[in-house]
């Protein structure tokens, strides 16, 4: 098969096109022909070699696909409801650039009815995350207000519709009008242009003093701080990527004071029975959302498979709202 590998940690250009043996689905997985894959942050960093895959992982990048069962363990996906010939998407711990992938079976989900490969690819990754962390972790319910770093990635464009779907208020920050504006059109109630304006006082303002209920935050470093000033009392703070740093302080008196909680989590490394609840609550609760349209696919750009350094220096670039997808 070919397959994009990464040559040696580095920039986009050491993404590199190369034959590889298909890989064989064991017990529990299935084989899935790609047609597209999503690009998504973790692969940015596992290129430059500060994000290594989990034992047992493929070394090649990509976490989630979307293509045709072409094998596979018969008696899971009798088990899952799938057959060969289905189309699904799966998240993956790697292996996703390439053109047959090996995915276990709790973690595929199918294509939802209308969809194409590519609106498909741009799930899996985005979907299972945000619903671990804002429904799972931080328990937002109806009538809450969350508040979204980072409104207009893959992930905020998928956090917005998911929570307003729930009937959330939802608050994002973001690093332009445009991006202020197309989050705006996805649902979002408030935008927040962090070049411009403090976020802490905005969501207060937003609340009438009271604070957001639930924050999911990418960026980590002076944002925990920040953000626990902007916090309800017994409001949850979940923290899913570092891309402002690693070291944080807050006010632990502000914590006990008003009850809030501080956590994080990656999702990568964890079980396969983990990720199967994911799915199998999206599935339930979600998946029939994403037929009638309700949510949307929020594509910036569809490339060519190989083209996946392209897409890396566009991901870096920031300028992207929503997912990047390669086709094969």
């Amino acid at each position: 098969m070919k397959a994009i590998a990464v040559s040696r940690p580095g920039g986009p250009e050491v993404l590199q096109v190369v034959e590889r043996p298909d890989p064989i689905a064991g017990v529990g997985e299935c084989l899935i022909a790609v047609e597209a894959y999503g690009i998504n942050r973790p692969d940015v960093l596992q290129r430059k070699g500060v994000y290594p895959p989990p034992p047992g992982a493929s070394d090649l990048p990509g976490l989630e696909v979307a293509g045709r069962v072409v094998a596979g363990d018969a008696a899971a996906l009798s088990a899952a409801g799938f057959k060969l010939g289905d189309a699904v998407c799966a998240l993956v711990a790697g292996g996703g650039y390439a053109e047959l992938c090996v995915a276990p079976v709790g973690q595929c989900l199918p294509v939802p009815a209308g969809w194409t490969m590519a609106e498909a690819a741009s799930l899996p990754e985005t979907f299972f995350t945000v619903w671990s962390n804002v429904f799972g972790r931080a328990g937002l319910k109806a009538g809450e207000t969350l508040l979204i770093h980072g409104g207009s990635s893959g992930i905020g464009v998928t956090a917005i519709q998911l929570a307003k779907a729930f009937g959330a208020r939802v608050l994002v920050t973001v690093g332009s009008s445009d991006k202020a504006q197309a989050c705006l059109k996805l649902g979002a109630d408030v935008a927040i242009n962090y070049r411009e304006q403090d976020f802490v006082t905005e969501a207060k303002a937003a609340t009438g003093g009271r604070g957001v209920d639930v924050i999911l935050d990418m960026v980590a470093g002076s944002y925990i701080e920040r953000g626990v000033q902007c916090l309800a009392e017994d409001g949850r703070l979940v923290v899913i990527a570092v891309q402002g740093g690693v070291e944080a302080k807050f006010d632990a008196g502000l914590v006990l004071r008003r009850r809030l909680t501080v956590s994080g989590s990656t999702l990568r490394p964890r079980s396969l029975a983990f990720k199967a609840g994911i799915a199998s609550e999206l599935r339930e609760k979600v998946w029939p959302l994403l037929a009638e349209r309700k949510i949307v696919p929020v594509i910036y750009r569809e490339l060519p498979a190989a083209e996946a350094a392209a897409a890396h220096a566009l991901m870096e670039s920031g300028e992207h709202v929503g997912k990047i997808v390669l086709t094969w």
